[in-house]
């Protein structure tokens, strides 16, 4: 009776190092691999967190088995256990697990990344952060929007901020009275003295469509992306401008009203 008391004992005494020292090496090795892997800049500061509680946790699940296996318990049964509750939790947290997945997609390919300004999803903002569940944006007017990382996935992402350059394309209609050559030179002008806008490729004035009420030019400049809607806004506002300056009419729509007497 003793002997068998001090065998279960000694299991005890077994069982509680393998889970002592299973922790201390499960967390020395998730740091190591995740250390490795940073230091070749393979993986964003957020995947690597969620990479680390994920690898953290199976070691864990491998040293809290093997403590079980030395005390007797038969651990066949218990992964069978586990595993059917790991599937009434993915069943459960369906949506969850969707936008964790959808994270881990966006921070390894990278859409876009923090500061960048987007679209997704039915909005657009400056992207403020970016983690396993979902993604925040700041919009123009200081609001904080909140998007599931798998309703971005879905939809069309559009990042202004992807590229160095954006092209700049405004339209302005001047009356079918008015010289259409010196409207253009104007436009051209007002251009060119703008020193955000890039000399390459070139500034493009052309006639864009003929209205009912007006001619419509196009105007189409390149500029840095940081620039683009300070240079649109600075450009309608010289236009018009030099517009009243020079006596050339921007038609609005109108409508003859004729009364029978």
């Amino acid at each position: 009776m003793e002997v068998l008391a001090g065998k279960y004992l000694l299991n005890i005494v077994l069982a509680i190092l393998i889970f002592v020292i299973g922790k201390m090496v499960a967390k020395r090795l998730t740091s190591f691999i995740i250390d490795k892997l940073s230091s070749s800049g393979k993986i964003d500061i957020t995947l690597e967190k969620f990479l680390s509680s994920v690898m953290y946790s199976l070691f864990i699940i491998v040293v809290v088995l093997a403590a079980l296996k030395q005390l007797g318990v038969e651990t066949t049964s218990f992964i069978a256990v586990l595993g059917a509750a790991g599937l009434a939790i993915a069943l459960a947290f369906q949506s969850t697990l969707s936008n964790i997945s959808a994270g881990v997609m966006i921070i390894i390919f990278r859409p876009f990344k923090v500061g960048d300004f987007i679209e997704a999803s039915g909005t657009s903002g400056i992207v403020e952060e970016t983690n396993i569940f979902q993604t925040l944006l700041r919009t123009g007017d200081n609001k904080s929007i909140i998007i599931g990382n798998s309703n971005i996935l879905s939809s069309n992402i559009i990042n202004y901020s992807k590229k160095d350059t954006r092209r700049v394309d405004i339209i302005f209609g001047i009356s079918y009275d008015d010289d259409l050559r010196v409207a253009k030179s104007l436009l051209q002008e007002i251009l060119e003295n703008d020193e955000r806008i890039l000399k390459d490729p070139a500034i493009l004035v052309a006639v864009h469509e003929l209205a009912d009420s007006s001619v419509n030019l196009l105007t189409r400049s390149w500029v840095k992306s940081e620039d683009y809607w300070s240079v649109y806004f600075d450009t309608i506002e010289k236009v018009k401008l030099t517009f009243d300056e020079k006596g050339i009419t921007i038609p609005y729509p109108q409508m003859d009203v004729h009364q029978d007497r």
